[in-house]
């Protein structure tokens, strides 16, 4: 097999200002014998693959690259509320799949941009909680720990705090932060430490550090102090 490298493109032709200089994304049509297996799209390796997917799964089927990520999932899930149509639920999902969450839930607003998500939410599972007393039962029924990121008098350190393996991060609205409802459910209510003048930073970058957190005490068994 010889794929096209994702870099690969082109010299640029000076003589030519209207020529796109940006090297192709992904990878062109399947060079030499098709692949054996059900798991193969056959359109994509006809005409090429040029979708934002690790390099494992070019050329796959999207069914069978959902299938292969939810035998790796990870045993954390991520909650955010969506009261006022949070711009950064987007952004959310998308580091929710790069860090294999088992699930992203959306409390409140059913609809959220998904600009952001960089069509990351087709192989992320996202579920809907219309109210946070239905989340609360839901979290209740699966046997997980309702973790609660933002700044309140009672919040403990994440960089001190040992997550539980299996537990649920729920992060507020953009401004308004987490509801008391969830702030009085949260097992715990973690803040992370800040070093500069602003009170606060953004719930997308938030989610981000509390994700690699759980992988860094999970994935790679790195003990908090």
């Amino acid at each position: 097999m010889t794929n096209l490298p994702e870099s690969a493109a082109a010299p640029a032709d000076p003589a030519d200002p209207g020529r796109d200089e940006r090297p192709p994304v992904g990878v062109g049509p399947w060079d030499g014998p098709w692949p054996e297996g059900g798991h193969w799209d056959p359109d994509l390796l006809r005409g090429g693959d040029r979708r934002n997917v690790a390099d494992r799964y070019r050329y796959w089927l999207h069914d069978a690259i959902v299938a292969d990520l939810d035998t790796r999932r990870h045993d954390f899930h991520i909650a955010i509320e969506n009261w006022q149509h949070d711009l950064n639920i987007g952004t959310v999902v998308r580091t929710a799949n790069a860090f294999l969450a088992k699930e992203v839930h959306i409390i409140g607003r059913r609809r959220w941009n998904r600009r952001g998500a960089m069509v990351t939410d087709r192989y992320q599972h996202v579920r809907h909680h219309p109210t946070v007393e239905d989340f609360l039962g839901w979290a209740r029924s699966e046997g997980l720990a309702v973790i609660g990121i933002d700044i309140f008098p009672d919040s403990v350190p994440l960089e001190t705090y040992d997550l539980p393996r299996n537990c649920v991060l729920v992060f507020g609205q953009e401004g308004p932060g987490l509801t008391d409802e969830v702030h009085a459910a949260a097992e715990a209510t973690l803040s992370i430490e800040q070093y500069g003048s602003t009170r606060s930073i953004n719930a997308a970058s938030a989610a981000a550090i509390a994700m690699h957190a759980w992988v860094r005490r999970h994935a790679f068994g790195q003990a908090v102090r």
